[in-house]
C-alpha cells in the first residue's frame, strides 16, 4: 500500500522506530478500516492492525497488507506487547488524539513515547484520483438533493422543517452520513454564520441562508447558497449578495500551486472592506475537505499553509449585519497546475425565489 510505504520512509526522519495510529480518520485513511475501535503501530517491516472481537469480521473484508490481530486485554498491555515484540525502542503517538491518562498508562507501563503532529493529516491533503472520485460524487449527492428541496423554499415554510426534509433527501441520493446537520438560517438570523435551523417561518424580503454537504465512501462535501424571497425592495439583499459574490470570485482567481493561504483569504477581505463591510466577515474564507470536513489546508489570514496541486478547499466569504441578515457563498475547488476547478455547481445567483 502506498500510503504505508511513504508513512515508513518517514520514520527516519521523525526519529522514531514505529508510530502508533488512534485517530478514527487517520486509522481509515492509511488502513481502510471504518469502524469505531482501533489502532494500528506501523515499524520499518511491521504493519499491525488490531481491534476488538466486534469488528474481527468486518477488519478481515476492510484492511489489507496489515496483519490483523484482536485484542485479548486492557488496551496499553496490547501495545506493551507489541512494542516488546517488534522491539521498539521509541515509539511515535498522535499527540492530539492520546488523552493524558492514556499517555500516563503507557509511559507507566515502560514505553518510550515522542509525541507527533500532522504525520497522517499532511498525507491526506493532496487528494488522489480516487480520492477525488468520490468528493465528486459527494458533490452531486448533495447538488441532487438540494434541487429536490428548491419548490419547498418559499415564504411560510419553516426552517426546522426545512432542514429535516434536507438531511432526508441528502440520504436518499446515498449519503450514509452527513458532515454536519444542515444549516438553514433566514431573515436576521442568517447574521449568525453557524445558525442553527428553528421554527421561523420565512417571510418576504428574506435572506436564506443553506448550508449543507454530501458524503461519499466517507468523504465529504460542503457548500453554501444565499437565497431572496421576493419583495418590493431588496436593494440592500442585493448589493451586500454581489459583494460576496465578487469577493468570491477574486479569490477563486488568486489560486494557484505555490500560492499562501492567507494571500488567497486576503483577496476577498481586501474586496469586502473596500466595499465598508470589513467588520462584518470575522471568519476564514476557507479550509480542507476530505474525509473531514474541516481539515487542511486552512484559508485564513493566521493560516502558513501553502496551496499546492491536488487540495481540495472551500472558498466561502460573508457578509452578516446584525438585525437584518447574511450572505454566504461557498463552494469546494480541486487545485490544479494552473488554477482551481470548481467543483460545485450550483447557481450562485443572486436568486430571488418568487413569493
Amino acid at each position: 500500500m502506498q500510503r504505508k510505504a511513504l508513512l515508513r520512509e518517514r520514520l527516519s526522519d521523525l526519529k522514531v522506530d514505529a508510530i502508533l495510529i488512534t485517530d478514527p480518520v487517520n486509522l481509515r485513511y492509511l488502513t481502510g478500516f471504518t469502524g469505531s475501535s482501533g489502532f494500528s503501530i506501523v515499524s520499518e517491516n511491521h504493519a499491525i492492525f488490531v481491534t476488538d472481537f466486534r469488528y474481527q469480521e468486518q477488519a478481515g473484508k476492510e484492511v489489507k497488507g496489515f496483519d490483523i490481530r484482536i485484542e485479548s486485554g486492557e488496551r496499553g498491555m496490547e501495545i506493551k506487547r507489541i512494542v516488546d515484540e517488534v522491539k521498539i525502542r521509541r515509539l511515535g503517538f498522535e499527540a492530539d488524539n492520546v488523552s493524558y491518562g492514556f499517555y500516563k498508562r503507557l509511559v507507566g507501563r515502560g514505553i518510550r513515547l515522542k509525541p507527533l503532529r500532522n504525520v497522517i493529516e499532511s498525507m491526506r491533503v493532496r487528494k488522489s484520483k480516487k480520492e477525488l472520485s468520490y468528493i465528486r460524487k459527494a458533490v452531486r449527492r448533495a447538488e441532487r438533493a438540494f434541487r429536490r428541496l428548491m419548490p419547498y423554499i418559499k415564504v411560510g415554510a419553516v426552517e426546522r422543517e426545512l432542514a429535516n426534509r434536507l438531511e432526508c433527501l441528502l440520504k436518499e441520493e446515498g449519503c450514509e452520513k452527513l458532515p454536519f446537520d444542515v444549516i438553514i438560517a433566514s431573515g436576521p438570523v442568517s447574521a449568525l454564520p453557524h445558525a442553527r435551523p428553528t421554527g421561523r417561518r420565512l417571510r418576504k424580503g428574506d435572506l436564506v441562508l443553506i448550508d449543507w454537504g454530501g458524503e461519499c465512501e466517507g468523504y465529504y462535501s460542503d457548500m453554501t447558497r444565499t437565497f431572496i424571497l421576493k419583495d418590493k425592495d431588496l436593494s440592500r439583499q442585493c448589493e451586500i449578495h454581489d459583494h460576496v459574490l465578487k469577493a468570491q470570485e477574486g479569490a477563486l482567481m488568486s489560486i494557484r500551486p505555490g500560492v499562501k493561504a492567507a494571500a488567497i483569504d486576503r483577496e476577498a477581505r481586501r474586496y469586502i472592506e473596500r466595499k465598508g463591510y470589513g467588520e462584518y466577515f470575522g471568519h476564514g474564507t476557507g479550509h480542507g475537505v476530505g474525509l473531514k470536513v474541516h481539515e487542511a489546508p486552512a484559508i485564513s489570514w493566521r493560516s502558513r499553509d501553502i496551496v499546492e496541486e491536488g487540495m481540495v478547499f472551500t472558498i466561502e466569504p460573508g457578509i452578516y449585519l446584525p438585525g437584518f441578515g447574511g450572505v454566504r457563498i461557498e463552494d469546494m475547488v480541486v487545485v490544479k497546475d494552473d488554477g482551481a476547478e470548481v467543483l460545485t455547481g450550483l447557481s450562485k445567483g443572486p436568486e430571488i425565489i418568487e413569493t
